[in-house]
């Protein structure tokens, strides 16, 4: 394989348990990794979701009672909460429009895409438009993590919390919102993590690729 400093990168960054509460990540850093997001794609370019950068203490300490007390959530400096769509809207598509022709002038069959989209859209159940989001994010929350493993950040991507409860304490349902995923972002605190020391374990790239020729 090709020598790629991507890789490289990729090959440094592991899900942290531990983090060095002393060490916050850099303003510029933390910039990078926020610019990633914003850049990332989306499905009809909706992007479908927002992120909460959490930096209180007590709300931090608050979710993590509800993220199955792990430690990362409070050591870490931020904590990127990636949010999406309770359900897709006229207004959110709408709006999605009126950002494409103020940036791209009005195209030809822009409108049309955009009324076709709602057709689609609209009628679907609730749950399954917030899913269709939630995948949206995940997309960014991928283009994060590279980012900050580029940046020489460690961060670590979790699932387990309750979203309801981290929902209530950053009031998401008011802003038509739902949690989806955390990303605690920090630096390692390699005197006290047991997984830093393990080797990376992966798949073979034959058990996960295969070429249909």
């Amino acid at each position: 394989m090709a020598d790629s400093a991507l890789l490289e990168h990729l090959k440094w960054r592991y899900a942290a348990k531990k983090m060095d509460p002393s060490k916050p990540v850099s303003q510029g850093k933390l910039d990078v990794i926020l610019e990633a997001v914003r850049k990332a794609p989306t499905s009809s370019g909706t992007q479908p979701f927002e992120v909460l950068l959490v930096t209180n203490p007590e709300v931090k300490a608050d979710i993590r009672k509800v993220a199955w007390d792990q430690s990362p959530v409070t050591e870490g400096s931020h904590l990127l909460v990636f949010a999406a769509w309770d359900n897709y809207t006229a207004e959110r598509i709408d709006a999605v429009l009126a950002q494409l022709v103020e940036e791209r002038g009005d195209l030809p069959l822009l409108n049309q895409y955009y009324e076709n989209l709602k057709a689609t859209y609209l009628p679907r159940d609730a749950q399954v438009n917030h899913e269709h989001a939630a995948r949206q994010a995940y997309i960014a929350l991928g283009f994060a993590m590279i980012a900050a493993a580029e940046q020489g950040i460690d961060c670590t991507p979790m699932e387990g919390f309750v979203p309801a409860k981290v929902d209530e304490i950053l009031g998401l349902r008011e802003k038509g919102l739902k949690s989806v995923v955390l990303l605690p972002l920090g630096h390692r605190d390699a005197s006290g993590d047991w997984l830093l020391q393990m080797p990376k374990s992966r798949k073979a790239l034959e058990a996960i690729v295969t070429e249909v020729k």
